[in-house]
């Protein structure tokens, strides 16, 4: 095996089009990668970790958001995995937060060109240690954590009408979530503030091209913080304005804070998403590792 040869880590039940153009690449045709496909929820990760033992250098995640968080998870169960393996991007998902972010192209065979030729670059790392049923737990992640109105709708989604209406699918859920009574979810860092809901971003998106966290950058060694004092179906129009303009503080409500480490907790069972994907629930600790993740960017 070359150490310079990818690995690709796919994800057979990424959306249906953008997977079969990926496929028939002349680059995955001819050999000039390896290939794993998962085949179930946490596969991905196992195969990750397997590829970096195995001498891997290039781990590439072919899917969305919840596949590229499960490799960098086997790149991390790794010792020395993180320091020795680089990870890159291949948004065949439904919202694709972290590509964005990376400003990744879209399109499979332009972003697989990136993949290609593209340069390195060192950004920080997600890291949450929260509460299971099998007792704590530790998780990094890439780009978001959430909990409240996101993380309801997550376990609101059906993964059936996802694969048929895309991110709509998220916002039906959403939008049921918000008929729905919001526990209390209190956050501490240097301060403390509590509402139905919050997002934790460790770059600028959230839920696709929506900028909630704009003075946040991938390297700043920060979490960037928003919390929703209050969630409802009355306040939808609101929310969706804010969302769509970049005014959340002037039409939610929101407050807006940076911190290495912050705190989220409630008195009622609240889940905890990180990166588009339910993961365990409240108590957690959310911090993160400066420029610990190698990523290859355009």
């Amino acid at each position: 095996m070359n150490p310079a040869t990818p690995c690709v880590i796919f994800n057979p039940s990424a959306r249906g089009e953008k997977a079969r153009r990926f496929l028939s690449h002349p680059d995955i045709l001819r050999g000039h990668c390896v290939v794993l496909a998962t085949s179930a929820g946490g596969h991905a990760r196992d195969l990750a970790a397997q590829a970096v033992r195995n001498g891997f250098q290039t781990l590439i995640a072919a899917g969305g958001d919840g596949t590229a968080n499960e490799v960098l998870n086997g790149i991390a169960d790794v010792p020395g995995g993180l320091a020795s393996v680089r990870l890159g991007i291949l948004p065949l998902g439904t919202v694709n937060v972290f590509a964005r972010e990376l400003r990744l192209p879209l399109d499979p065979a332009r972003a697989w060109n990136v993949l290609q030729h593209g340069r390195e670059r060192s950004v920080d790392l997600g890291r949450a240690e929260f509460c299971s049923a099998a007792g704590p737990r530790r998780r990094c992640f890439l780009q978001l954590a959430g909990a409240g109105l996101d993380s309801r709708a997550i376990e609101l989604t059906e993964w059936e009408v996802k694969k048929k209406i895309g991110p709509l699918a998220y916002l039906c859920a959403a939008l049921q979530a918000l008929r729905q009574s919001h526990p209390i979810v209190t956050v501490q860092a240097a301060a403390s503030f509590s509402g139905d809901w919050v997002a934790v971003g460790n770059g600028r998106f959230y839920g696709g091209p929506f900028a909630v966290f704009p003075a946040a950058r991938l390297d700043d060694g920060l979490l960037h913080v928003c919390v929703f004092p209050k969630v409802s179906l009355a306040r939808s129009p609101a929310l969706l304005a804010g969302f769509l303009f970049g005014c959340l503080p002037r039409l939610c409500g929101v407050s807006r804070f940076a911190a290495p480490t912050a705190k989220l907790s409630s008195p009622d069972r609240v889940l905890l998403q990180l990166d588009g994907e339910n993961v365990g629930q409240l108590p957690a600790t959310l911090s993160v590792e400066r420029r610990a993740l190698r990523v290859i960017v355009p």
